[in-house]
């Protein structure tokens, strides 16, 4: 089963390359979607899954991550790479601070900070209308090179590329970062944060660099889908996505890293595949997800993870 189980992930990956001769161009650029939310499910899942911090504000950083990419490319006209690198800086800068009030708090007090904290910077987003284009958002941010006078991205098949590696480089950076010994001590800090503190550890300065890096990279799939879509407005920041993440993550499976990309990929193909059929499609999905809550309590590959396990001899 393991051995099956292993030659499934590499037929998952090598289909993934062959997608866009694969895929038409509108299953190609649900595809692209799929893979940027799933980066955004990812990056909640480091601090959610492995130091237990649940954040309602997530999306915050995800939307800074657009409209610092969508300024840079239709101010500068830089290259895209140097655009998404600006989106995670500037995530990740704003987070700094805001982390740093906000794990001095645990539990249901820091998930309400970090919400605060998201709807603060979203009523800025609405509001700056000169920078942020108010509610009306910024529109017409284009797919720029990859570097100068380099190959364009406007193509799908392109930015797809760009999406797939991308987004496969992030996993291997975070899948390195949990079995390093930072993600080591984070672990600890997660299943017994009085005892860490008691070993002359400081649990909020490891907390802190965890939030940072989950908002820079929340702020490149933001970074990412702001060219896709061509536009980046408030509604990116707003609680509901953050919501839509956390699912995300659940249905995937938290503390898994990989969990939560398939957990958006299915997350958001039962929406599109249920609104395409009724429009009651809101109640079907709702349904559908309190089962798998229900009977996946570790999420698709939290519990696949606890079969193997099962499977294994001894």
């Amino acid at each position: 089963m393991r051995r099956a189980f292993v030659v499934l992930l590499w037929l998952i990956c090598g289909l993934l390359v062959a997608a866009p001769w694969l895929c038409a161009r509108h299953q190609l650029s649900i595809l692209t979607e799929l893979l940027i939310f799933g980066l955004l499910a990812l990056s909640l899942d480091l601090i959610m899954g492995y130091t237990g911090m649940v954040s309602f504000g997530h999306a915050a950083y995800f939307g800074l991550g657009a409209y610092a990419g969508a300024l840079t490319l239709l101010t500068w006209q830089l290259p895209i790479p140097l655009a998404l690198a600006s989106g995670a800086v500037c995530a990740a800068a704003i987070a700094w601070p805001i982390g740093y009030l906000s794990t001095r708090r645990t539990g249901i007090y820091f998930a309400m900070l970090t919400l605060a904290f998201a709807q603060l910077l979203y009523t800025i987003a609405y509001k700056w209308r000169s920078l942020t284009g108010g509610s009306d958002g910024i529109t017409g941010v284009p797919k720029s090179a990859l570097w100068w006078a380099g190959p364009s991205l406007g193509t799908p098949r392109a930015y797809y590329f760009l999406v797939l590696v991308t987004v496969a480089v992030a996993l291997l950076a975070c899948w390195a970062l949990v079995r390093s010994p930072f993600g080591r001590a984070v672990v600890a800090i997660r299943e017994n944060e009085r005892k860490f503190a008691a070993l002359g550890r400081d649990p909020a300065r490891f907390k802190l660099i965890v939030f940072v890096i989950a908002a820079g990279f929340a702020g490149l799939a933001g970074a990412l889908f702001a060219p896709f879509r061509g536009f980046a407005s408030p509604e990116l920041m707003f609680w509901v996505l953050s919501g839509q993440a956390l699912m995300m993550v659940i249905v995937g499976g938290i503390g898994t890293l990989v969990g939560p990309v398939v957990g958006a990929m299915v997350f958001i193909l039962v929406q599109e595949i249920l609104s395409s059929y009724t429009e009651h499609w809101m109640i079907f999905t709702g349904g559908i997800f309190v089962l798998m809550v229900i009977f996946l309590p570790g999420g698709i590959v939290g519990t696949a993870r606890r079969w193997l396990e099962l499977e294994r001899p001894g």
